[in-house]
């Protein structure tokens, strides 16, 4: 399987479907394969990415990239679970005088807060702190509870990149948690393609920087991660028994928009772009929620 197959979940003549994206256009093989399949989760839980980029790849395009929209790679998955406070430059903006915790910090977020790479990022009325936060997803293959570290990444399916769009002051709506901060409809992306996961050498030293109007707002690399993918992984099914399609956020660099003196929030027409090593460019812009 090459490092450049790029899987795709899309909507094409108002019609859902998943492929294979080439430079030449779209494979679709919603077309040929969604009976068995109905959509790239199946197709994640049957570990057929493989077989199908091997016997599928020159296949001829059925139409061109500008002709379809992206959705979330994955849709409609169990869970998506994120991680906060995953670099150490962003353990340190909290300026609390605390260590890095001992254990990651975890919420959840639902589907219907993100859209695909390419669609615009809602900002809600009730709050104009709309923020970025460029991070790497893992998507799981393999069901598992209380997998070891040592077994985790032959759990993971493949990759894709993330904007978890949050709006700040709501995350401080109440006392104990951030869910209604970040799960706003249509505040954060998932994209643009899920890249089939090869091995531990692909996401070891990934480069992530994301990037508002073309300006670098945040830069780093998971090797300083605080946890690991791996043991990510392995805390995470402690408590949940994880299965084919789950997603999981693996944290942000420092530089987040409200970490900014004074803090500057996205606004309509700002142009976000998350992009790692690997894994492509997932490019968003801004625009107000119309009722």
């Amino acid at each position: 399987m090459s490092a450049r197959t790029r899987f795709v979940s899309f909507t094409h003549v108002d019609r859902p479907g998943w492929g294979l994206e080439t430079e030449d256009g779209i494979i679709d093989l919603s077309r040929r394969y969604g009976h068995r399949w109905p959509s790239l989760r199946e197709v994640v839980e049957a570990h057929a990415l493989a077989a199908l980029a091997e016997e599928c790849a020159d296949h001829a395009p059925d139409f061109p990239v500008d002709e379809m929209a992206y959705d979330i790679p994955i849709p409609r998955p169990e869970k998506i679970i994120c991680v906060g406070v995953n670099y150490p430059d962003r353990n340190e903006e909290y300026k609390d005088g605390q260590a890095a915790p001992g254990n990651p910090s975890l919420f959840v977020r639902f589907p219907r807060s993100f859209v695909g790479h390419g669609q615009a990022l809602v900002r809600p009325p009730e709050s104009d702190q709309l923020d970025y936060e460029g991070e790497i997803a893992l998507v799981i293959g393999k069901t598992g509870r209380r997998i070891s570290e040592a077994a985790a990444l032959y759990h993971v399916a493949g990759l894709t990149l993330c904007n978890e769009g949050t709006i700040r002051d709501w995350v401080r709506h109440a006392k104990f948690n951030v869910t209604q901060g970040k799960n706003f409809d249509g505040t954060g992306s998932l994209g643009p393609w899920l890249i089939p996961y090869v091995d531990e050498a692909q996401i070891a030293d990934i480069a992530l920087e994301t990037r508002v109007n073309g300006a670098v707002r945040q830069r780093d690399r998971t090797s300083r991660m605080i946890f690991s993918f791996r043991r990510i992984i392995a805390y995470v099914s402690t408590f949940t028994t994880l299965v084919p399609g789950d997603v999981i956020v693996t944290g942000t660099p420092t530089g987040a928009g409200a970490r900014r003196e004074p803090p500057v929030w996205l606004k309509p027409g700002d142009v976000v772009e998350v992009e790692a090593d690997g894994l492509g460019v997932l490019r968003n812009d801004v625009r107000d929620e119309v009722a």
